[in-house]
């Protein structure tokens, strides 16, 4: 018997180990039960199924429907071998010339070569389901950048079958059966334009027929391939059988020229001005076209009289030495072969690339499921196609201008041949085999278009990246998608209503180049990023290669049309940003994020660790939060101010504390950190949330202020909330706590900002027509006073506020000069502001103030005295209250402090105190007698005096301000004390609505100098 492993309990069963791992999430790459593998494994190693014995294999990958040859190689051919080679190349050699066809198909087959390359390797380094190109684009670029493309591709292949369907229709109407046109033109001028209407219905009723039989069932389509792909080899076959005859045998196909010009041969059968027969001499035909009568004296077209007829062998043969003799210029004229559009290079590279769009992307990618499964797809499929479209390509160049004239590979609709198929008369046996193969070829290349580009369409939608394309997932209960063939159809009919083969070709060529140039950025990123699950078995591949391509493909696509590139690239980035606002949250382990991590490592080792230059200082908040019983956080309205202060820039931390232990909480953290990530969502806060759990707040609040941020990055200011009932001492953020983090932030030399009445401020929808937002300016703090209202005014929120500035003065400070300078140093700050000097005339202490102090201190004493119970606390706190009520009450009739505070009424008796002791029949009246006789201290009077005067002054001139901001003095040094200091603090902020305290961190954070 084996060993049991230590996961185990019984090693012959390993079914508690697979319960064990199915309950943990699925990592990236990884396996868990039911990940395809692409193997079979016998169901007996786990305990038997329902439904199977025990022995039957468990095959966690469908078998193979079809292999690399029938699923990649024929598919990429029927693409290659298409519309293009058999329509549009001989001419494009006819205007272009050899070397630069040379140079055009070179660029394009090199672009995709690399982008061949890099597909390749990323295919190969995983599962790649249906909708391939988009599945490697989104997987390895992210959601964003996977749906943009992924959509582009999906227009592109769309309109591709636009233009496979257009070149069956010109095929059919040009070659096979002219007759058969609906609309007929009544003049010659008018012929274009009603091939272009004819071009549209038919094509309308093709697209029809074709989606009807994608509907039925793609192996219909599968089986129509084989044969259509048979036409096609057999077609290329005709073709260079028919060069190789042209060497010792040239067919007899004469062309008729005037001067230099072709003349078409419709409308006349003899190429001459005059036939002589029986000793007389009459004008032909073709002198009637170009004369008024058919006298010798008639009035004739100027060049017909100037240039002589002759006639020429169309194809003299490879033997003939055509190749190296000068091309003739394209002509134009009356019965001319005329150029229906202008043509120049980076126009005739945008019409050739589609040629090459079945090499790289279309074949395995968006055919992935169809074929091999894709975790065992390699580059056999594609290498061959890719050579021999290179190939095919190339030597038919040099064939082409090797055997025909220039003037019939210029003849796009071949007028000069009375209307067949330029390179169809080429081939041999017969120009039908061309004609019937091309046509084939094109109704087989529509027949794939329109399959592989609904399914593209279905695996993005249900991906979910994209919301409004969700209902195009569904379709039938086979998996076909219904809804998605029926919008592919509506798009490829604008193809169609284009009605033209030019236009439409460099339309696909700008999708297909952009989806080519992400799949090599893919592959660089990747490669460079050198990620651990970076691991495909195509090994021949290198960043530098898929630079290259990336680069070709760009600059391809500004070579065939730049305004077309613009749209594609703004099509691209309009649904990359709907996918980023509408927060595709996917987390494929993508590139992009991976870069964004090397980056900000980068950054981040190249930020100084000391404090940064004056100008480029900005707060980086720490955002202290409080959290009730439930995880939930007790003021929102702070993280309001966050995102009003930062507007998205700097550093924002929003740290919350959990008193406890870990292995306790650890639920707990998880459910408080997602609700505090919810809300920054709804506050439109962009930060990271940062959460400990801790024995005790103290303590926690101490650790974040320490250790929050990351190298350079870290915070240098503190965002906190007023404790509004800090004299109750079972709050859980009492006012030691509150204290003690001035005192951390004090310690760390970092700015602590305080909002009073915190609930009070606007959220971020709310918008201030006008007000105020006044800056008690009493002690300079470096500047932070200023820089606050600044960034608060380029909110909306804040924006139409006014900004004014109070400065306190003695009565022997020069109050004018004080403005003036106050003034000058705003100038020079930039900072628009109203300033005013407030004078605080110096008077005697009130009996208000000597009563506050008492109290304060009575208060401080009593407690360290008394040993209270909770409802004894709450008890007390409630006298207390009633005592600033009563004392608020005589404010108006203040008087000359006495002599001895003895004189002043006191809310607490005696008899009260002893009535509470026997009451709840605790010891301590003897510590009661020094309460009573308690003096105030003095320095204690003076700071209260100091805050009742200055809570006097900023009520006076900011009790309707929308914001004040004051200097918040520091803690006293003696602990003893802290009580006394919260009670001077919430005395000089009495009375306001909204006040942000602030505490500066000893630096310089504005300055004068650019």
């Amino acid at each position: 018997r084996r060993p049991a492993l230590p996961f185990q309990e019984d090693s012959g069963s390993p079914s508690r180990w697979v319960q064990d791992i199915s309950g943990h999430p699925a990592a990236a790459g990884g396996w868990l039960p039911g990940t395809p593998w692409g193997v079979c494994c016998p169901r007996g190693a786990w305990g038997g199924a329902a439904g199977r014995g025990p022995q039957e294999p468990l095959c966690l990958f469908q078998s193979p429907r079809m292999g690399t040859f029938i699923g990649v190689y024929l598919p990429c051919l029927q693409n290659i071998l298409g519309v293009i080679l058999f329509l549009r190349l001989t001419w494009i050699v006819g205007v272009a010339g050899v070397l630069e066809s040379f140079l055009i198909v070179s660029m394009c087959c090199t672009c995709t070569m690399l982008t061949a390359i890099s597909m390749s390797a990323i295919a190969t380094n995983g599962v790649v389901p249906a909708g391939g190109s988009y599945y490697m684009i989104s997987r390895s670029l992210g959601p964003e950048f996977g749906g943009a493309v992924g959509l582009c591709f999906y227009l592109g292949t769309t309109f591709a079958g636009a233009m496979y369907i257009l070149g069956t229709i010109e095929i059919f109407l040009t070659y096979i059966s002219p007759s058969a046109a609906i609309i007929q033109a009544e003049t010659a001028e008018g012929e274009a334009a009603a091939m272009l209407h004819n071009m549209r219905v038919y094509g309308t009723c093709t697209l029809v027929l074709m989606a009807m039989v994608v509907f039925v069932g793609v192996k219909y389509v599968n089986k129509l391939a084989l044969v259509f792909l048979a036409c096609v080899v057999l077609s290329i076959l005709a073709i260079y059988a028919g060069v190789v005859k042209t060497a010792f045998d040239p067919p007899d196909i004469p062309v008729c020229l005037l001067g230099n010009r072709t003349l078409s041969r419709r409308g006349f059968d003899i190429c001459a001005k005059f036939h002589t027969a029986n000793n007389s001499t009459t004008p032909t035909a073709l002198w009637g076209l170009f004369c008024n009568s058919s006298m010798p004296s008639a009035t004739c077209d100027e060049y017909f009289a100037q240039n002589n007829v002759t006639e020429i062998q169309g194809i003299p043969g490879v033997a003939s030495g055509v190749l190296l003799g000068e091309q003739e210029s394209r002509a134009s004229g009356l019965p001319y072969v005329l150029t229906d559009i202008m043509t120049y290079f980076t126009m005739l590279v945008g019409i050739y690339f589609p040629s090459v769009t079945g090499e790289a992307l279309p074949c395995p990618s968006t055919r992935a499921g169809w074929g091999r499964p894709a975790c065992a797809w390699d580059p056999v499929g594609v290498w061959p196609a890719t050579s021999l479209t290179r190939d095919k390509d190339l030597s038919c160049i040099v064939l082409f201008g090797a055997c025909i004239e220039g003037v019939i590979l210029r003849d796009k609709f071949g007028e000069a041949l009375q209307g067949k198929l330029v390179i169809g008369m080429l081939a041999w046996p017969s120009p039908w085999v061309i004609v019937i193969g091309s046509f084939f070829s094109t109704c087989g290349a529509g027949l794939q278009s329109l399959t592989g580009a609904p399914r593209l369409l279905q695996a993005i939608a249900r991906d979910g990246i994209i919301p409004f394309l969700q209902v195009f997932g569904h379709g039938k209960a086979n998996g076909e998608p219904t809804w998605a063939l029926l919008l592919t159809a509506l798009i490829c009919e604008t193809g169609i209503l284009i009605a033209s083969l030019d236009s439409v070709a460099p339309i696909l060529s700008m999708f297909f180049l952009m989806c080519y140039m992400f799949v090599n950025l893919a592959c660089a990123v990747q490669t460079l990023l050198r990620t651990p699950n970076w691991r495909p078995r195509f090994r021949y591949y290198h960043w530098a290669l898929s630079f290259l391509g990336m680069s070709l493909c760009l600059a391809l696509m500004f070579i065939c049309s730049w305004y077309y590139a613009l749209v594609a690239m703004l099509i691209a980035g309009c649904i990359y940003k709907y996918i980023e606002y509408r927060g595709a949250e996917k987390e494929w382990g993508d590139g992009i994020r991976g870069l964004s991590l090397n980056a900000a490592r980068y950054a981040l080792l190249r930020v100084e660790h000391g404090p940064p230059h004056t100008k480029n200082w900005r707060p980086q908040v720490l955002v202290m939060l409080n959290l009730d019983e439930e995880q939930r956080v007790k003021h929102p309205r702070l993280l309001s101010l966050t995102t009003q202060l930062k507007a998205g820039k700097g550093l924002t931390i929003v740290g919350a504390v959990l008193e406890g232990t870990y292995l306790d909480k650890h639920v707990e953290a998880q459910r408080a950190e997602e609700n505090i990530r919810s809300l920054m969502g709804v506050e439109k806060t962009k930060g990271f949330c940062q959460l400990v759990v801790s024995s005790n707040l103290r303590d926690g609040m101490s650790h974040l202020i320490q250790s929050a941020g990351l190298g350079g990055m870290k915070h240098n200011t503190v965002l906190m909330a007023w404790p509004e009932s800090w004299k109750q001492e079972d709050n859980t953020f009492s006012w030691k706590n509150f204290v003690e983090t001035v005192r951390d932030t004090t310690a760390a030399q970092q700015a602590l900002l305080v909002a009073k009445n915190v609930d009070l401020f606007p959220q971020n929808q709310e918008r201030f027509g006008d007000g105020d937002i006044d800056v008690w300016w009493v002690v300079h703090d470096g500047g932070l006073l200023m820089l606050l209202p600044f960034l608060l005014r380029q909110h909306k929120v804040w924006r139409k506020c006014r900004m004014r500035i109070f400065t306190v003065a003695q009565v022997d400070d020069n109050s004018i000069q004080m403005k003036k300078d106050l003034q000058v140093f705003l100038y020079h700050l930039r900072i628009s502001a109203e300033v005013e000097v407030v004078e605080m005339v110096e008077n005697d202490i009130s009996a208000f103030t000597y009563e506050k102090t008492l109290m304060m201190e009575q208060r401080s004493q009593m407690l360290k005295q008394m040993q209270l119970s909770k409802t004894e606390r709450e008890r007390e706190a409630q006298l207390i209250h009633d005592r600033n009520t009563a004392s608020h009450s005589v404010v108006a009739t203040r008087t000359q402090a006495p002599s001895t505070p003895d004189k002043v009424q006191m809310t607490w008796t005696k008899e009260k105190l002893i009535a509470e002791k026997y009451k709840n029949k605790e010891p301590g009246v003897s510590g009661f007698k020094d309460l009573f006789s308690l003096k105030p201290n003095q320095s204690n009077v003076r700071r209260m005096h100091t805050a009742v005067k200055l809570n006097g002054v900023v009520l006076s001139r900011s009790r309707g301000a929308q914001l004040v901001l004051l200097n918040m003095p520091g803690p006293p040094r003696n602990r003893q004390g802290d009580e006394n200091y919260m009670e001077f603090l919430e005395v000089l902020t009495e009375g306001l609505n909204r006040v942000l305290l602030v505490r500066g961190s000893g630096r310089e954070v504005v300055t004068i100098y650019s």
